[in-house]
Protein backbone atom coordinates (compact mmCIF):
# COMPACT_ATOMS: atom_id res chain seq x y z
CA UNK A 1 0.00 0.00 0.00
CA UNK A 2 3.10 2.20 1.11
CA UNK A 3 4.92 1.55 -2.26
CA UNK A 4 1.22 2.52 -3.91
CA UNK A 5 1.03 5.53 -2.94
CA UNK A 6 4.60 6.54 -3.06
CA UNK A 7 4.57 6.14 -6.24
CA UNK A 8 1.33 7.97 -7.03
CA UNK A 9 1.94 11.10 -9.41
CA UNK A 10 -1.62 12.21 -11.06
CA UNK A 11 -2.92 13.36 -14.06
CA UNK A 12 -3.90 16.50 -15.44
CA UNK A 13 -4.25 19.32 -18.26
CA UNK A 14 -2.91 22.75 -16.67
CA UNK A 15 -1.37 24.63 -13.79
CA UNK A 16 -2.14 28.00 -13.40
CA UNK A 17 1.09 30.60 -14.12
CA UNK A 18 1.73 30.51 -10.07
CA UNK A 19 5.10 29.15 -8.64
CA UNK A 20 2.92 27.54 -5.40
CA UNK A 21 1.19 24.15 -5.47
CA UNK A 22 -2.18 25.45 -4.53
CA UNK A 23 -4.16 23.66 -1.76
CA UNK A 24 -7.38 24.99 -3.77
CA UNK A 25 -7.84 24.91 -6.89
CA UNK A 26 -10.40 26.50 -9.52
CA UNK A 27 -13.74 25.22 -9.63
CA UNK A 28 -13.99 21.68 -10.97
CA UNK A 29 -10.13 21.57 -10.64
CA UNK A 30 -8.18 18.14 -9.87
CA UNK A 31 -4.71 18.44 -8.55
CA UNK A 32 -2.57 15.18 -6.90
CA UNK A 33 0.91 15.51 -5.25
CA UNK A 34 3.82 13.67 -4.46
CA UNK A 35 5.64 15.12 -1.97
CA UNK A 36 9.55 13.61 -0.31
CA UNK A 37 11.39 14.98 2.13
CA UNK A 38 13.47 14.03 5.33
CA UNK A 39 10.50 13.21 7.50
CA UNK A 40 7.91 12.20 5.63
CA UNK A 41 6.65 10.70 2.14
CA UNK A 42 3.14 11.65 0.97
CA UNK A 43 0.60 11.59 -1.70
CA UNK A 44 -2.49 13.73 -1.65
CA UNK A 45 -5.20 13.98 -4.45
CA UNK A 46 -7.85 16.68 -3.81
CA UNK A 47 -10.98 18.28 -5.44
CA UNK A 48 -11.96 21.63 -5.56
CA UNK A 49 -15.64 22.53 -5.65
CA UNK A 50 -15.19 26.15 -5.41
CA UNK A 51 -12.37 28.49 -5.58
CA UNK A 52 -12.33 29.01 -1.72
CA UNK A 53 -12.67 24.61 -0.92
CA UNK A 54 -11.26 21.54 -1.77
CA UNK A 55 -11.90 18.07 -0.06
CA UNK A 56 -9.39 14.86 -0.93
CA UNK A 57 -7.70 12.03 0.35
CA UNK A 58 -4.14 12.23 2.11
CA UNK A 59 -1.60 9.48 2.37
CA UNK A 60 1.57 9.99 4.83
CA UNK A 61 4.30 7.69 5.80
CA UNK A 62 6.48 9.37 8.80
CA UNK A 63 10.01 7.34 8.74
CA UNK A 64 11.12 8.45 11.80
CA UNK A 65 7.88 7.69 13.71
CA UNK A 66 7.38 4.95 11.93
CA UNK A 67 3.69 5.29 11.29
CA UNK A 68 1.13 6.34 8.46
CA UNK A 69 -1.74 8.36 8.13
CA UNK A 70 -4.63 7.80 6.21
CA UNK A 71 -6.84 10.97 5.97
CA UNK A 72 -9.75 13.20 4.21
CA UNK A 73 -7.98 16.72 3.93
CA UNK A 74 -10.07 20.25 3.51
CA UNK A 75 -8.65 23.05 2.62
CA UNK A 76 -10.03 26.43 2.57
CA UNK A 77 -8.69 29.70 1.48
CA UNK A 78 -9.71 32.36 3.88
CA UNK A 79 -8.59 35.41 2.15
CA UNK A 80 -7.13 36.00 -0.96
CA UNK A 81 -5.26 39.81 -1.67
CA UNK A 82 -5.17 40.39 -5.72
CA UNK A 83 -2.78 43.56 -6.40
CA UNK A 84 -1.99 44.65 -9.69
CA UNK A 85 1.51 42.33 -9.76
CA UNK A 86 1.35 40.25 -7.45
CA UNK A 87 -0.73 38.14 -5.27
CA UNK A 88 -1.30 36.98 -1.61
CA UNK A 89 -3.46 33.80 0.48
CA UNK A 90 -4.25 32.72 3.50
CA UNK A 91 -5.07 29.14 3.86
CA UNK A 92 -6.60 27.03 6.38
CA UNK A 93 -5.66 23.15 6.24
CA UNK A 94 -7.44 20.15 8.38
CA UNK A 95 -7.34 16.60 8.33
CA UNK A 96 -9.00 13.32 9.79
CA UNK A 97 -8.33 9.69 9.91
CA UNK A 98 -6.31 6.75 10.87
CA UNK A 99 -3.02 6.42 11.89
CA UNK A 100 -1.40 3.16 12.07
CA UNK A 101 2.22 2.57 13.84
CA UNK A 102 4.97 -0.22 13.26
CA UNK A 103 6.88 1.46 16.03
CA UNK A 104 8.96 -0.73 18.62
CA UNK A 105 6.73 1.16 21.36
CA UNK A 106 3.36 1.10 19.58
CA UNK A 107 3.46 -1.91 17.33
CA UNK A 108 0.92 -2.70 15.62
CA UNK A 109 -1.61 0.13 17.34
CA UNK A 110 -4.31 2.08 15.45
CA UNK A 111 -5.88 5.29 16.34
CA UNK A 112 -7.96 7.79 15.37
CA UNK A 113 -5.78 10.87 14.37
CA UNK A 114 -6.15 14.72 12.65
CA UNK A 115 -4.34 17.59 12.00
CA UNK A 116 -4.53 21.59 11.36
CA UNK A 117 -2.70 24.56 10.67
CA UNK A 118 -2.46 27.51 9.06
CA UNK A 119 -0.45 28.56 5.32
CA UNK A 120 0.00 31.82 3.58
CA UNK A 121 1.80 33.16 1.20
CA UNK A 122 2.94 36.21 -0.74
CA UNK A 123 4.21 36.01 -4.88
CA UNK A 124 5.31 38.24 -7.84
CA UNK A 125 6.49 37.21 -10.81
CA UNK A 126 9.87 37.55 -9.38
CA UNK A 127 9.90 36.83 -5.72
CA UNK A 128 7.82 33.98 -3.21
CA UNK A 129 7.32 33.68 0.70
CA UNK A 130 5.53 31.39 2.46
CA UNK A 131 4.69 30.07 5.84
CA UNK A 132 3.12 27.03 7.33
CA UNK A 133 1.93 25.65 10.31
CA UNK A 134 0.30 22.35 11.65
CA UNK A 135 -0.51 20.41 14.70
CA UNK A 136 -0.80 16.48 14.35
CA UNK A 137 -2.25 14.37 16.73
CA UNK A 138 -2.65 10.24 16.59
CA UNK A 139 -3.97 9.20 20.13
CA UNK A 140 -0.78 7.42 21.80
CA UNK A 141 1.23 6.82 18.67
CA UNK A 142 2.13 10.18 18.40
CA UNK A 143 1.68 14.12 18.41
CA UNK A 144 3.39 16.90 17.19
CA UNK A 145 4.05 20.73 15.92
CA UNK A 146 5.89 21.58 12.73
CA UNK A 147 6.34 25.02 11.38
CA UNK A 148 8.59 25.76 7.81
CA UNK A 149 9.25 29.03 6.21
CA UNK A 150 10.20 29.50 2.23
CA UNK A 151 11.75 32.44 0.06
CA UNK A 152 12.02 31.48 -3.45
CA UNK A 153 13.74 34.12 -6.86
CA UNK A 154 13.03 33.22 -10.31
CA UNK A 155 16.89 34.15 -12.40
CA UNK A 156 14.16 35.00 -15.03
CA UNK A 157 10.36 35.92 -15.57
CA UNK A 158 9.50 33.64 -18.70
CA UNK A 159 6.16 33.85 -20.88
CA UNK A 160 2.90 31.50 -20.20
CA UNK A 161 3.83 28.39 -21.37
CA UNK A 162 7.89 28.72 -20.96
CA UNK A 163 10.01 26.28 -18.57
CA UNK A 164 9.67 28.54 -15.02
CA UNK A 165 12.70 28.09 -12.44
CA UNK A 166 12.72 28.99 -9.06
CA UNK A 167 15.34 29.16 -7.18
CA UNK A 168 14.45 28.62 -2.86
CA UNK A 169 15.10 27.87 0.61
CA UNK A 170 12.95 26.36 2.76
CA UNK A 171 13.50 26.18 7.01
CA UNK A 172 11.36 24.00 8.86
CA UNK A 173 11.18 23.84 12.63
CA UNK A 174 10.40 20.42 14.21
CA UNK A 175 10.36 21.54 17.80
CA UNK A 176 10.61 17.98 19.06
CA UNK A 177 13.23 16.62 17.17
CA UNK A 178 16.59 16.10 18.11
CA UNK A 179 17.61 18.22 15.25
CA UNK A 180 15.08 21.31 15.51
CA UNK A 181 15.94 23.17 12.37
CA UNK A 182 15.99 21.24 9.02
CA UNK A 183 17.34 23.67 5.89
CA UNK A 184 16.98 22.82 2.57
CA UNK A 185 18.13 24.87 -0.71
CA UNK A 186 15.93 23.83 -4.01
CA UNK A 187 14.94 24.25 -7.19
CA UNK A 188 11.38 24.80 -8.78
CA UNK A 189 10.94 23.83 -12.08
CA UNK A 190 7.24 24.14 -14.12
CA UNK A 191 5.68 23.98 -17.06
CA UNK A 192 2.49 23.29 -18.47
CA UNK A 193 0.57 20.26 -16.31
CA UNK A 194 3.73 19.97 -14.66
CA UNK A 195 5.64 20.76 -11.24
CA UNK A 196 8.57 19.34 -9.89
CA UNK A 197 11.01 20.53 -7.46
CA UNK A 198 14.11 18.94 -5.97
CA UNK A 199 16.76 19.67 -3.09
CA UNK A 200 18.97 18.41 -0.07
CA UNK A 201 18.89 19.74 3.07
CA UNK A 202 21.74 20.22 5.45
CA UNK A 203 21.55 16.73 7.08
CA UNK A 204 22.21 15.22 3.54
CA UNK A 205 18.61 14.13 3.21
CA UNK A 206 17.16 14.23 -0.48
CA UNK A 207 13.88 16.57 -1.10
CA UNK A 208 11.34 15.39 -4.12
CA UNK A 209 8.12 16.98 -4.79
CA UNK A 210 5.75 16.69 -8.06
CA UNK A 211 2.37 18.40 -8.63
CA UNK A 212 -0.04 17.59 -11.37
CA UNK A 213 -3.05 19.47 -11.87
CA UNK A 214 -6.01 19.11 -14.38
Amino acid sequence: MRILFLALLGMGLTIPHIVQARPVSYPGGWTVMSMNNGEVNSAHIHYSPTAKTSVGYKFEYWRDKDFTLNAVQMNNLLKRWNEKDSQANLYLKSGIGVAHSNADDTDGETSGAGFTGMAADWENRRFFISYENRYTEAGDIDDFYQQSARVGVTPYIGDYGDLHTWLMLDVQHSPENEDHFTVTPLVRFFKGVHLLEAGMNNHGEVLFNYVFRY
